[in-house]
């Protein structure tokens, strides 16, 4: 059952009511629309008794409203998105994303009105162009289901110490500055600086720096980390310290706590999809980027762990899954993928395996690479024909497409006077096994929010980034047990009975950063 809703214009930031109307697979109302004094409520009361797939804009802004007032539902078409997919698969821009909701205390949705039957007929425009594509059926089902994973983390948030995140802050910068000056700490490797070259220096500009080591001179063209790592010089892991001391002040210092950080909950805004290969994005707050730091930080509340699980092998496994190489597909049935395929291709050299494999993956063909991947074409052709039939099509200016369906961006219209062949043909070749890999990944959220939402002694799914999953329980062997699970369908669901076995790295802590399971 499918019903398409339209929340009424929000009111001072509230919405009042919204209209309904139950359709058919294809699209087609199969009952007159209905309206709703309140919209919380309709969608509460429609959920429990029937349990829809619900169609609407987009996500971002509609959930939000619904999970402000304790609603949460189990699925939904999200128009938005499928619109994204669709229009690339047919070489057309994609329409403009609508603002993911800022969950931050005191900000609103402000979505624009549309009106129903708009809603509708662009639902069932989508449904006739998916034409019963059983592939592209299941992207456009796990993608919605990711827009909805999204909204929830976002707004019920991550596991955070607020204290911890202070003490780092003061421990590593000194005390909090006051207006726009600078920490201590930072401060005081300004002045180290000054004194090793002699004269004042501010190491945030380029320029300067050059200019003070052509003083001492040494000629250097970049301030990059690992060129000045190739100097041997004091100033040198001064500037790096500056770096790494300015980086956590303007990226993570108080002003980020203040703003993303409200009891004890990190509450970025996740972007699904936001990547050509389908991989999220994060609108502020860096959710997909928390540095190592940062996550001592991260602190499961008490009497509650966090069950972190991620994919190890994830793109090898997905190559060997596409490309049904027999050979490949025995080896990624193994814990390790890659102690196998050495000791098939290069008499149990691991490390020379695991660079052959990345290599054909990342189309990696000077120096050793060259050589090796000639070795791992001899016991694995069909996967090594899989991913280079991929870049030839790049190098041709053609679109490539995912396992499930998602399409690369067209080649510029330009390409073939200016354009770049092999770095066209290494992108392609890696789109269709990342991309996959970005699908099952997808598919794993989508079945372990599924099983967590009927099983709410298990946990909560409070992160998701590229191949990992975290779940704040009370309970881990149930959480982990439902990850294993999720993994079992996701495979089956994207692979059949496929052979490829997608082992996850699995650990029990009360702290994100550490290194070992409690």
């Amino acid at each position: 059952m499918r019903t398409v809703l339209v929340p009424h214009p929000a009111s001072g930031g509230v919405r009042r009511g919204a209209s309904t109307v139950v359709v058919d697979a294809a699209g087609h109302p199969v009952e007159p629309v209905r309206e709703h004094p309140d919209l919380a409520a309709a969608v509460a009361a429609i959920e429990s008794a029937q349990r829809p797939r619900w169609v609407w804009t987009s996500t971002a802004t509609v959930h939000p409203e619904l999970l402000r007032a304790g609603v949460r539902v189990q699925r939904c078409h999200d128009l938005a998105t499928t619109g994204t997919i669709l229009a690339v698969r047919e070489g057309l821009p994609p329409p403009a994303a609508a603002e993911p909701v800022d969950e931050r205390p005191g900000l609103f949705d402000t979505a624009p009105a549309v009106g129903i039957d708009e809603v509708v007929e662009r639902f069932a425009e989508q449904r006739r162009r998916i034409a019963g594509d059983a592939r592209l059926e299941l992207l456009v089902a796990a993608e919605s289901a990711g827009t909805l994973a999204a909204a929830e983390m976002s707004f019920y948030g991550l596991p955070f110490s607020a204290e911890a995140h202070r003490r780092l802050l003061e421990d590593t910068l000194g005390p909090r500055p006051s207006g726009h000056d600078l920490p201590m700490r930072i401060v005081e490797v300004i002045e180290e600086i000054g004194s090793v070259f002699g004269r004042p220096v501010n190491p945030a500009s380029a320029a300067e720096v050059l200019e003070a080591f052509r003083r001492e001179g040494i000629g250097v063209d970049s301030t990059r980390k690992h060129v000045l790592q190739q100097i041997d010089h004091p100033a040198v892991p001064l500037l790096l310290r500056h770096r790494d001391l300015s980086k956590l002040f303007s990226t993570n210092g108080w002003h980020w706590l203040d703003t993303w950080v409200h009891d004890n909950r990190f509450r970025p805004v996740y972007v699904p999809g936001a990547v050509v290969s389908g991989r999220w994005a994060s609108r502020g707050g860096g959710a997909l980027q928390i540095p190592k730091a940062l996550r001592t930080s991260v602190v499961a509340d008490p009497g509650w762990s966090f069950v972190v699980a991620d994919a190890g092998q994830l793109e090898p496994r997905i190559l060997a899954a596409m490309s049904g190489d027999r050979r490949m597909v025995t080896a990624a049935g193994a814990d390790d993928l890659y102690a196998p395929v050495a000791a098939a291709s290069f008499g149990g050299d691991r490390a020379k395996a695991k660079v052959a494999v990345l290599g054909v993956l990342y189309g990696a063909t000077s120096g050793d690479a060259r050589a090796l991947l000639a070795v791992l074409r001899r016991s694995f052709p069909t996967a090594v024909d899989f991913v280079e039939r991929a870049a030839h099509a790049g190098e041709r200016g053609e679109v490539v497409r995912s396992w499930l369906g998602r399409a690369c961006p067209p080649a510029p219209e330009d390409f073939h006077s200016r354009g770049d062949a092999h770095a066209r043909g290494r992108f392609t070749r890696n789109f269709v096994v990342q991309a996959t890999a970005a699908e099952w990944a997808l598919c794993l959220l989508a079945e372990l929010r599924r099983r967590l939402l009927t099983d709410p002694d298990a946990g909560e799914l409070v992160f998701f980034q590229h191949d990992e999953v975290v779940v704040h329980t009370r309970n881990p062997e149930l959480a982990a047990a439902h990850i294993d699970a999720a993994v079992e369908v996701a495979t089956k669901l994207m692979f059949g009975d496929t052979q490829v076995r997608f082992p996850m790295d699995t650990a029990v802590r009360t702290v994100y950063a550490e290194d070992s399971d409690t």
